[in-house]
């Protein structure tokens, strides 16, 4: 087994998950899938999921609206059809959506016990960051043990030392990795626990529901 972690995305809220809604790592590793389409099952990685869809990292160029399942790794195999194919990627929007939270448990569930780490979930929410006697406001884009990635029109400079303040969840100090266009990674000097960001991410949909 890779001690490299996943970069699959795993999105939540109603949004499908296309690469216009934000960047997508160009190598892996991602989540491994299959697809069947045709009466084929082909191997197929998952870049980016959310209830409604998924993006598909595989080199196949399907008809638009042709139906297809996709086969995850946690068991779960959603139906849909084709909505939009580009070079090495195709997108399903699925007939039902499915349950996240319960997909994200699958994906921690399956991991060694010993190396359980939470993978990346992109979410809305707002952010204070604070690095000495400064404050910024930002908006968090996605969350992972290791760290997380926030916008904004102000944020702290490459290199500094922050700590970010989100409603409900204890975040550890880190540093700032990179920085581009308005946004900035942050990599946390300590693991964040799937056990608070699990209960905290179920806030955030029982919020949204509501």
């Amino acid at each position: 087994m890779t001690d490299t972690p996943s970069v699959t995305v795993v999105i939540m809220g109603d949004h499908l998950p296309w690469p216009e809604d934000g960047p997508v790592p160009e190598t892996g590793p991602f989540d491994p899938g299959a697809i069947h389409h045709e009466g084929t099952r082909r191997d197929c990685v998952i870049r980016r999921i959310s209830s409604l869809g998924a993006t598909l990292g595989i080199d196949l160029c399907p008809t638009l609206g042709d139906r297809a399942a996709i086969e995850l790794a946690t068991g779960q195999r959603p139906a849909g059809r084709i909505a939009w194919t580009a070079s090495r990627q195709v997108g399903v929007r699925f007939d039902d959506s499915i349950d996240v939270i319960a997909l994200l448990n699958r994906k921690l569930l399956s991991q060694d016990r010993e190396r359980r780490a939470m993978p990346r979930v992109e979410v809305r929410a707002p952010v204070q960051i604070k690095s000495g006697e400064h404050f910024w406001h930002s908006t968090l884009r996605n969350i992972s043990a290791h760290g997380l990635q926030l916008e904004g029109d102000e944020l702290p400079a490459l290199g500094a030392y922050v700590t970010p303040f989100i409603e409900g969840l204890n975040v550890p100090s880190g540093e700032v990795v990179w920085k581009r266009d308005g946004l900035v990674g942050i990599e946390v000097l300590e693991e964040l626990s799937w056990t608070s960001i699990i209960p905290w991410i179920r806030a955030i949909a029982k919020k949204s529901a509501n």
